[in-house]
C-alpha cells in the first residue's frame, strides 16, 4: 500500500486503517497476531483501537484489545513504522471510568491506553463520542496537556455531529488549542445520509481527515447476506439483516457488477467507492482471521471509474 497524507497533520497513514474491535473478543490473541502481522506485510500501518474494547464480554472491563496490540508491537519491535489511534469513552459510560470527558478522566484515560499500548506516545488520541455535560475547552486543555508532554500527537474525534465538530473546532481557534484532525464517522453505501448532510462539507473545507467506521455495514457489504438465505454465524448478523431491503439488495446487484467486471471482491469495491470520496483517508476494516483480510486489502489499489462511483451512488441515493 502507498502511504499518503492525513490531512492537514505530517503522520503518512495506509489507505487501509485496521479496526481492532475484535481482538480479544472474536479473535483471540494469535488470530490478532496473525491479522496485525498480514496487515503490515500488505503495507498497511494504521491501527485504530479503543479503550471501551471489550468492555461488553462478560469478564472483559476494557482495554483488552489495547492490551494485545502492546503486546504484539513489543514483540515484533515494529512501533517507529506505525501510525496507533486510540479512543478514549466520551459520554457517560457505566462503570468507574464513567466521567466522560473532564480533564482528569482525560488524563487518566490516557496514561491507561499509554500503558496498555507500551507506547511512549499515541498518534492520533480520539474522543469516541462528545460529551456534552463537561465544557469543550476543558477537553482541549486536557489533550493540549498531552500534546506538550508529548504522549499525544494529534487529537481526533468519532461520532461527532456536524455542531458539535463546529464547537470543538470553533473553540480550539479561539483559545488557541490544539484542533482536531480527523473525524471518525459511520459512514457506507448503505448508511450515507448521516455523514454526507452536513459533515462531508465541514471536514473538506477544515482538512479534517475522515476515517469511516463499519464501511461494510456490519458485514452487509461483503455480499454474504442475501434475501432467502441463512444468516451466516456472527456476532454482527443482527445488524446486517436490517439491510435486507429491497435498496439495500438493489446496492449489492450494483456491486456484483462492478466487482465482476474488475475481478475484485464485492468488499473491496465497497471500501473503493468510500476512497473516492473527498476527504476520507482511509475507511477502518475489521477482520477476525488473515483469509477475511485478504478480501480487503485490494480495496488499497482499486481506482473506480467515475461511472462506476455514480452507478453506486445512484443505486444508494438516499440511504
Amino acid at each position: 500500500m502507498n502511504l499518503h497524507p492525513f490531512g492537514s497533520t505530517d503522520l503518512r497513514v495506509s489507505p487501509l486503517c485496521l479496526g481492532t474491535m475484535q481482538f480479544g473478543w472474536t479473535a483471540d490473541e494469535a488470530a490478532s497476531f496473525a491479522v496485525l502481522d498480514a496487515f503490515v506485510a500488505a503495507g498497511g500501518n494504521f491501527l485504530d483501537t479503543a479503550d471501551i474494547y471489550s468492555a461488553w464480554v462478560p469478564g472483559h472491563a476494557g482495554g483488552e484489545s489495547e492490551e494485545i496490540i502492546g503486546r504484539w508491537l513489543r514483540a515484533r519491535g515494529n512501533r517507529e513504522r506505525l501510525v496507533v489511534a486510540t479512543k478514549l469513552r466520551g459520554k457517560m459510560w457505566d462503570g468507574a471510568d464513567g466521567e466522560g470527558l473532564s480533564r482528569a478522566h482525560v488524563e487518566r484515560a490516557a496514561e491507561d491506553s499509554l500503558r496498555r499500548l507500551q507506547v511512549d506516545t499515541i498518534d492520533l488520541y480520539q474522543c469516541h463520542y462528545p460529551d456534552l455535560n463537561t465544557p469543550v475547552e476543558e477537553t482541549l486543555r486536557a489533550f493540549d496537556a498531552l500534546v506538550r508532554a508529548g504522549k499525544v500527537r494529534y487529537i481526533g474525534l468519532s461520532n461527532y455531529a456536524s455542531m458539535h465538530l463546529e464547537e470543538a473546532l470553533r473553540a480550539a481557534d479561539e483559545a488557541s488549542l490544539p484542533r482536531a484532525v480527523s473525524l471518525q464517522p459511520h459512514y457506507n453505501l448503505v448508511h450515507r445520509s448521516e455523514y454526507e448532510d452536513a459533515l462531508a462539507a465541514l471536514c473538506a473545507r477544515e482538512r479534517i481527515a475522515v476515517i469511516p467506521y463499519s464501511p461494510l455495514a456490519a458485514g452487509f457489504l461483503t455480499g454474504k447476506y442475501r434475501k432467502g438465505q441463512k444468516l451466516p454465524e456472527s456476532e454482527r448478523a443482527g445488524r446486517a439483516k436490517s439491510y435486507l431491503t429491497d435498496q439495500g439488495m438493489a446496492v449489492l446487484d450494483t456491486l456484483d457488477g462492478v466487482a465482476a467486471a474488475r475481478g475484485a471482491t464485492v468488499a473491496s469495491v465497497a471500501l473503493a467507492w468510500l476512497l473516492a470520496k473527498p476527504a476520507i483517508a482511509a475507511p477502518i476494516i475489521g477482520a477476525n482471521s488473515v483469509a477475511q483480510l485478504a478480501d480487503l486489502l485490494p480495496a488499497a489499489e482499486l481506482r473506480l471509474s467515475d461511472g462506476e462511483v455514480a452507478s453506486m451512488d445512484a443505486a444508494s441515493a438516499g440511504l
